[in-house]
């Protein structure tokens, strides 16, 4: 290729200026261009674009048990195995000359517009993966506009993440502790920092038989990992003799005591409900009269989710649950998913059953792995721009418009 030819190129000539001019704000169309426009300099990717690839290259440099914790899942991992066999069992039926080179992927939850229906999932422990753990996902998260919901079990204290986010909306999502004066500290420094969503996990009030942390006899929060939120509340702080710095084993002593709490039931959801004005989202419902309960107990919203597969092996799969738990919800508040995204056509198929926006979990990880606060970024522009050439490519101009008819399975 001769000089001339390759500035052509660069400049946008050729196909890149006809793809430029034809669908100017497609993030998929971007997305492409800016890659091929590198190739033609010989520069290829920095990470691989396949998730399975990263996920390789991420556990060629994690420790062994911090891969486990993230990819392992419940006994044999069956539930993990559920999630993707479930999703892939479905296909898209696309439809054609339908006017799509004007796209939208914005959708409104809870009255506020997220520019794709794309969040963060919360995932905790994240030093566990690279130093920068969660800041690096709130920098790449900012830089995106994409919402990201913080895990109580963080390695950096949940004000600090939402300093790095900026204006970037956020929901931080609760493990609900036996020590209602923690509850309630835990809740309202959320507010002080500007969360916008209570998420209250449900599926996690005993720890799983996880086969792979069993056998590299590792659980991270027993070292420390992960309680960054608890050693710095001033609530959990008032409770030791001495603090987290002088005395740490006294402090994960007293956390592994009040973690969670395997009595509540349904209508302790409301007590929860008086300490916050905030959206409650309820996480981990697989169960329409659960979804029910729910939502007559305060929840504004729903997550359908198995924990990533984490916490019973053998259990229905999250894009399975979907659809009942959507027509019990019916037009209370907003259903969520969470539970296998790894391309844009895993958002798709969620929001063609039913789900308001997605939750991704795993990828994102590895991407934090592999590249910190690049990697992370590569795995969200990659699944945006998947997602919005899904979208047009099966016929659809916004998210709005796609329902059931989109699918076979």
């Amino acid at each position: 290729m001769n000089l001339k030819t390759l500035r052509f190129l660069l400049k946008g000539g050729g196909i890149f200026r006809a793809q430029e001019s034809s669908v100017a704000q497609s993030p998929g169309i971007q997305r492409q261009l800016e890659i091929y426009r590198k190739g033609v300099l010989g520069v290829g990717p920095r990470f691989p674009m396949a998730v399975e690839d990263l996920e390789r290259n991420a556990q060629r440099v994690l420790k062994r048990e911090a891969f486990d914790y993230v990819a392992g899942g419940a006994g044999g991992g069956a539930t993990v195995r559920a999630n993707r066999n479930a999703l892939e069992a479905m296909y898209i039926v696309p439809r054609h000359m339908r006017g799509i080179a004007d796209r939208s992927m914005g959708v409104h939850v809870f009255d506020k517009h997220y520019p794709t229906p794309l969040l963060i999932a919360p995932v905790g422990v994240l030093g566990i993966v690279h130093k920068s753990g969660e800041l690096g996902v709130a920098r790449a998260a900012a830089s995106l506009g994409i919402p990201m919901v913080l895990s109580t079990a963080s390695s950096h204290t949940l004000e600090v993440v939402a300093n790095t986010l900026g204006k970037t909306p956020r929901w931080f999502q609760l493990y609900w502790p036996k020590d209602r004066e923690l509850t309630a500290s835990l809740v309202m420094r959320a507010e002080k920092a500007g969360y916008e969503a209570i998420v209250v996990t449900l599926d996690t009030f005993l720890f799983a038989w996880r086969e792979r942390d069993l056998q590299n006899a590792y659980l991270p929060f027993l070292v420390g990992d992960g309680l960054a939120n608890y050693f710095n509340d001033p609530v959990f702080r008032e409770s030791l003799k001495h603090s987290p710095e002088e005395r740490p084993l006294e402090a994960v002593r007293h956390f592994a005591r009040i973690f969670s709490n395997p009595a509540l039931t349904w209508p302790d959801l409301k007590a929860l409900r008086k300490l916050t004005k905030l959206p409650i989202v309820a996480k981990g419902i697989l169960h329409s009269n659960d979804a029910r309960q729910a939502m007559r107990h305060g929840a504004d919203g729903v997550i359908v989710s198995n924990h990533g597969g984490r916490q019973v092996d053998g259990a229905i799969a999250s894009i399975d649950a979907l659809p009942a738990v959507v027509k019990a919800v019916g037009t209370r508040g907003p259903v969520l998913f969470d539970g296998g995204i790894r391309r844009g056509a895993d958002v798709f198929k969620a929001l063609a059953l039913g789900a308001k926006a997605v939750l991704v979990g795993r990828p994102y990880v590895w991407g934090l792995a592999v590249g910190g606060e690049a990697g992370v970024r590569h795995v969200l522009q990659n699944l945006v721009a998947d997602f919005d050439l899904t979208m047009g490519l099966s016929g659809y101009r916004h998210v709005g418009e796609i329902d059931r008819r989109a699918l076979r399975s």
